[in-house]
């Protein structure tokens, strides 16, 4: 299982990214994606998550509103467009693949992510 995110960068608040991750290695039509992130000093918190089909999608109440997650089946990639950035919005985001039946809003469910990509939100 291979997870690759990218399209992180330094950006001012009220600016807005959008990141991409490409997967191979796995099923990944059939798979439920979350995005993750972590802070310095803190616990890998989830972001947002989105089922195989895309037709449902979760957020944490921190970043509703502001991101977007989607995926394109076809090209093995999940996006998570944000916009409004605040400094807190500063972290490291992972892609996952979600495992089990069990919520989609908990970091927990999201054993298996890749190499992260920097998001810094300058003040």
């Amino acid at each position: 299982v291979q997870l690759q995110a990218y399209g992180g960068g330094l950006v001012q608040a009220g600016g807005s990214l959008r990141l991409s991750c490409a997967a191979s290695g796995r099923t990944f039509s059939s798979n439920a994606m979350g995005w993750l992130r972590q802070a310095p000093g803190k616990e890998r918190e989830f972001v947002a998550a989105i089922n195989w089909s895309g037709s449902t999608t979760y957020y944490a109440d921190s970043v509703k509103g502001r991101f977007t997650i989607s995926r394109d089946n076809a090209k093995n990639t999940v996006y998570l467009r944000m916009d409004s950035l605040k400094p807190e919005d500063t972290a490291v985001y992972f892609c996952a693949f979600k495992s089990g039946s069990g919520s989609y809003v908990q970091a927990s469910q999201y054993p298996y992510w890749g190499q992260g990509t920097q998001v810094t939100v300058s003040s």
